[in-house]
């Protein structure tokens, strides 16, 4: 397991379980993302201007995607990081060893509603 945060040249952040894919000569022509979320940081106002707070938030990247490894080429990365280890962790409780969740689904006009409050933030210090 290699888990990693790319910048892609569309400037969102992705965190995901990445393998390279190689051509026949050898070459990385691309990655497969698997379970890919977006990550943000979210500022968090307080009264003490001297602490600062951090939320960081992951959500699905291609939540509608059938596959479970998300081919991506490499001229669409920017750079590849290892996360902090708060960030690694939080990725493998939440995401990795998370239980499905099934979203709202529309099949036919018909709409049910079948989620589970997964929108959850967590505070760190990124300062390592």
């Amino acid at each position: 397991m290699t888990i990693k945060i790319l910048l892609l040249k569309s400037g969102e952040d992705v965190i995901a379980d990445l393998k390279e894919m190689v051509s026949p000569d050898e070459k990385v022509i691309g990655y497969f993302l698997s379970k890919p979320c977006i990550v943000k940081l979210i500022p968090k106002d307080s009264e003490d201007e001297s602490k600062r707070e951090t939320a960081i938030r992951m959500y699905p990247w291609m939540p509608l995607a059938k596959e479970k490894d998300i081919p991506l080429p490499t001229d669409w990365v920017v750079t590849i990081v290892t996360p902090i280890e708060k960030v690694e962790q939080m990725y493998k409780e939440d995401v990795l060893n998370a239980k499905p969740i099934n979203h709202e689904e529309t099949l036919n006009g018909k709409t049910t509603d079948k989620t589970n409050n997964s929108n959850k933030s967590t505070k760190i210090s990124i300062s390592d």
